[in-house]
């Protein structure tokens, strides 16, 4: 198993509120504890956003999409989420919904899609367990070209990413309930 964090400094560039981030010291924004459990190629992986602002911005996670065809899936274990999933293509928004999720709740993470785990709490820890094919590469260029997702979300509610020329109205879905017990979605 590995565990690594995200500092500030390595979000710097995702985060709504920069004149925060100019001056923020350097703490620990997320922890990660990939590897926990592996089935064939799909890996495990637990992570803990403690409640706190970055700024006006409630913290997240830094985001990524995955090259190829693979999907996530993701669990709530503690506190509640926000999972915000965009899909861009065409040098555009073509779609951008949220999942609110509370303790046992699940968001599947569609292929094409990048997201973002927040946790929306100023007193509760989130933890979230993730499955992923081992396989499926990160990628983080869109979201560093255009500083975050398309939408921040922040102590007065969610606001627009100035730098993506078109956004949709932001839509909300329901999570799952229980996670499938056949995985091989994630596989590209």
């Amino acid at each position: 198993m590995e565990v690594s964090s995200r500092l500030v400094n390595d979000m710097k560039n995702v985060l709504y509120d920069r004149s925060w981030a100019k001056t923020a010291p350097n703490f620990e924004v997320y922890f990660m504890h990939r590897g926990v459990k592996r089935k064939g190629s799909l890996r495990y992986d637990i992570t803990i956003i403690p409640p706190r602002l970055l700024g006006k911005e409630f913290a997240k996670t830094k985001g990524h999409e995955h090259l190829g065809n693979y999907g996530e899936l993701y669990i709530t274990l503690k506190g509640k989420a926000i999972y915000l999933l965009q899909k861009y293509q065409n040098n555009k928004i073509e779609d951008v919904y949220a999942i609110k999720a509370g303790k046992g709740d699940v968001a599947v993470i569609p292929p094409g899609y990048g997201h973002f785990t927040i946790n929306p709490s100023r007193a509760e820890e989130l933890k979230t367990a993730n499955w992923l094919d081992e396989e499926s590469q990160h990628d983080y260029g869109v979201i560093d070209k255009k500083q975050g997702a398309c939408y921040y979300y922040t102590a007065e509610g969610w606001i627009k990413n100035k730098n993506y020329k078109k956004v949709p109205k932001l839509r909300f879905e329901k999570p799952l309930k229980s996670a499938p017990q056949d995985l091989s979605f994630l596989k590209g």
